[in-house]
């Protein structure tokens, strides 16, 4: 099977590379990048006047499968990954079954199986992601999980955190963590400030999310191990981590779309669908995650894709669940917010959303180079267009982007030289 994209705008981050080139995909891998491909091809795609990258690489996703299929399966996750540009992604353990046994990791990886977008299980750290008994780091290693969390629970304890990055270093494993401190955040809906105080609620204030960055820094220096820091949402987590880099600390870090491109405010105008975990912040955080990416603090951009069922985010502000979609908008929010505003190249961009989050967890993909995985999304980098939920290939329909145009659109996405979707 050969597939041949014909005069794209090739952008290789890792290699430096941004040209107009042919590049021929043979048998699932990258064949030939040349000018003037002359090989005969079963499928050509134009991609003149497009941009020819890696696939993204989504290393933060919720599919909710197993137990919680109301609200998202695999293959439902898959396809809105397809649709978003997404041609591999790394799934959360917060699922019923929680995904703390080897069994649970096979049971993803089977579900995952056949044509699409790659699935890469993250299991849990500890037992139920309850923070008190590690899980077996091996075994599942050996199942095939890429990394461990106990994604949107806190570990509240410093040993426990202490003990899994030595374990996960042992096993040669990263520990993505959920800075939060418990205690302090409750259940509680929105960032504490401004918002917070107009609608009469309490409020997660954003010093427990930095001591908790800063512990978890301080627990990779002294035990050597690798720690990345899940969806930084404020300036001054982003200062703690840059500070603990320039150290030389295996520590990395991820923020999310949301956290670039809207503020605490978009409260006020969608109440739940706007309640996002950690939440929504102020507009000087927003600058700080921008100035992270700019400088390389922030390694890598990913979506936290949490779907819900409606009738679920339908409830009050202070009564519905967390998280909001994101694979389908996030590469077009980040070109929006980002790339159209001078803040980011277009190759700095892909570099966080393709090799960056791949190196974190040690996956063989996110780059295109002869004999690599044909993995790959054509997008227009400045077509625009209207964000309408109810087309979404997801189960989920909540995100704030609903309604609101931007700039970028995926044309074609391309898992093992196969396309897996089309721009209709």
């Amino acid at each position: 099977m050969k597939l041949l994209l014909r005069q794209g705008r090739f952008i290789d981050p890792v290699g430096q590379v941004d040209t107009v080139t042919d590049i021929l995909l043979e048998d699932g891998k990258v064949a030939l990048i040349a000018d003037g491909i002359r090989e005969r091809a079963a499928q050509t795609v134009d991609a003149a006047g497009l941009v020819v990258s890696a696939g993204l690489v989504d290393m933060h996703v919720h599919l909710r499968d197993p137990g919680l299929t109301h609200k998202e399966t695999i293959p439902t996750g898959r396809a809105a990954a397809a649709a978003g540009g997404v041609t591999a992604m790394a799934c959360m353990p917060n699922t019923n079954p929680t995904a703390d046994a080897p069994e649970v990791i096979r049971y993803i990886l089977d579900r995952a199986a056949g044509p699409g977008p790659r699935v890469f299980p993250i299991a849990a750290l500890t037992l139920g992601e309850k923070g008190v008994t590690l899980t077996r780091a091996r075994a599942l290693r050996e199942a095939g999980a890429v990394a461990l969390s106990d994604d949107g629970m806190p570990v509240q304890s410093a040993n426990v955190m202490r003990d899994a990055l030595i374990l996960a270093a042992q096993e040669g494993m990263s520990v993505l963590t959920h800075c939060e401190d418990g205690d302090m955040v409750g259940n509680f809906a929105v960032n504490e400030g401004r918002v917070s105080r107009a609608l009469g609620i309490p409020g997660r204030p954003a010093i427990a999310e930095e001591l908790m960055v800063a512990r978890d820094a301080m627990l990779a220096e002294e035990t050597g191990g690798a720690v990345h820091i899940c969806h930084v949402s404020t300036a001054r987590s982003v200062a703690i981590i840059r500070a603990f880099k320039r150290r030389g600390v295996r520590v990395t870090c991820e923020t999310c779309p949301q956290y670039f491109s809207l503020t605490e405010d978009e409260v006020l105008r969608q109440g739940s669908l706007a309640r996002v975990n950690p939440p929504l912040r102020t507009q000087r955080d927003v600058e700080g995650i921008i100035q992270g990416l700019q400088d390389g603090t922030i390694d890598a951009i990913a979506t936290d894709h949490a779907p819900h069922a409606a009738q679920e985010k339908a409830r009050p502000l202070t009564e519905a669940p967390s998280g909001m979609v994101g694979l389908e908008t996030s590469l077009a929010v980040a070109l929006t917010a980002l790339y159209h505003t001078g803040r980011l190249s277009l190759s700095a961009l892909l570099e966080k959303m393709t090799a960056a989050p791949a190196a974190i967890l040690g996956i063989p993909c996110g780059r295109l180079a002869i004999g690599g995985p044909g993995d790959v999304v054509v997008f227009d980098p400045d077509q625009p267009w209207t964000v309408e939920p109810e087309r979404f290939r997801s189960m989920g329909r909540n995100t704030p982007y609903g309604g609101k145009t931007l700039r970028g659109r995926v044309k074609y996405t391309i898992v093992d030289g196969q396309i897996v979707y089309q721009d209709q």
